[in-house]
């Protein structure tokens, strides 16, 4: 057998490992760094921005207004060099006014004419879509078509979107007048549903204290476009045991009424009283990603049940639909899935998932 120790490839493969690491933590701390400095709080929803950005995916945020969702976002666009658009989603957006439109244009020297695409505010890397169910369907879908295809077709031409593209959907509550809420299919394409709440009185006083004296904060970019791509390739070689994903199966299997192979004895009472529909693979896909994203961001070598238990409630919050039952009752999604996170067992212990990771970086 060969002694690994002595081995100059694998030495070499862990010491850019070890760098991978040490430069995925630098530019993490630095962007948590800039963003603090017009951010007072919401340290939570700063880590759930940036993993789901350097995944790769796309955000759906709630919460009331002034909770600082444009500033937040604009300030991460801004620490990265990134070009930032936020589009106002109303009852009288057209599709045209988000992916843009062709134009004829005529060259005066030869008179000839032809048509030329404008580019609409959808080709920038991180776009706000506000209040994006303010809007008819047939406007909703030009965004989310963008966000999947990561392009648009106008006139039968493609047109590529801009990389890294990243896309924060606000949504006004549904109770309000004159909102058309997403359909679920289209609400499976968001990574992660994110509630931005309330600053607690220490985090509002200190708002206070920087708006009264109007500091002009200077954001400086500290992340280049090769650091946005080493650390996104960094997320996805972040070790994972078999343990952990199969874990992260079951707690998405769990959140389904009628599974399949499964017996409905199975299936927890607090899914079959209130769940009218549970989670697709999307979701055990985003939980395994989610979950590595976190880990690296917390200087772990690798994923566990932990991390994955810390991404489940915004990628399972807007994929657990429930029925009248739970509305009666006052059941949230959020409930539900946090009692799952607890009935839910893990197979291995701690001990037994550390040391087949090891194995891994042996």
């Amino acid at each position: 057998m060969t002694d690994q120790s002595s081995d100059p490839t694998n030495q070499n493969g862990q010491h850019d490992a070890e760098q991978t690491l040490a430069h995925v933590r630098e530019t993490y701390a630095a962007l948590r760094t800039e963003i603090a400095k017009v951010m007072g709080g919401l340290s939570v929803v700063v880590v759930l921005f940036l993993s789901c950005f350097f995944c790769g995916g796309h955000a759906g945020g709630g919460g009331g207004p002034g909770l600082a969702k444009t500033l937040l976002i604009s300030t991460i666009a801004r620490t990265m060099s990134l070009d930032f658009s936020r589009i106002q989603f109303t009852p009288d957006l057209m599709p045209s006014d988000i992916t843009g439109t062709e134009v004829i244009e005529e060259d005066r020297t030869t008179g000839h004419r032809a048509l030329r695409f404008v580019h609409g505010p959808v080709f920038a890397n991180v776009i706000l879509a506000d209040e994006i169910n303010r809007t008819p369907p047939k406007t909703q879908a030009a965004l989310l078509e963008s966000m999947q295809e990561r392009q648009v077709t106008v006139g039968g031409v493609r047109h590529e979107l801009p990389t890294p593209f990243f896309v924060l959907a606000t949504q006004n509550p549904l109770e309000q007048e004159g909102t058309y809420p997403l359909p679920e299919a289209q609400l499976d394409r968001f990574m992660f549903q994110i509630l931005i709440k309330y600053p607690s009185e220490a985090e509002e006083l200190e708002v206070m204290r920087r708006s009264a004296h109007k500091a002009d904060v200077t954001i400086d970019r500290v992340v280049s476009p090769e650091d946005i791509t080493r650390v996104s390739d960094a997320i996805r070689k972040v070790p994972i045991s078999d343990e952990v994903m199969r874990y992260a199966l079951r707690l998405v299997r769990t959140t389904r009424v009628d599974e399949g192979d499964t017996e409905p004895a199975s299936v927890p009472a607090v899914v079959r009283d209130y769940v009218s529909w549970g989670a697709g693979p999307r979701a055990s896909e985003y939980l395994i990603l989610g979950a590595k994203a976190r880990a690296l961001f917390a200087g772990a070598t690798h994923a566990t049940h932990e991390h994955v238990r810390e991404v489940a409630v915004p990628v399972l919050r807007h994929r657990v639909l429930l029925n009248f039952n739970a509305e009666a009752d006052q059941v949230t999604a959020e409930g539900v899935i946090r009692g799952l996170i607890e009935g839910v067992p893990t197979e291995e212990s701690p001990e037994a998932v550390r040391a087949q990771m090891d194995d891994v970086y042996q």
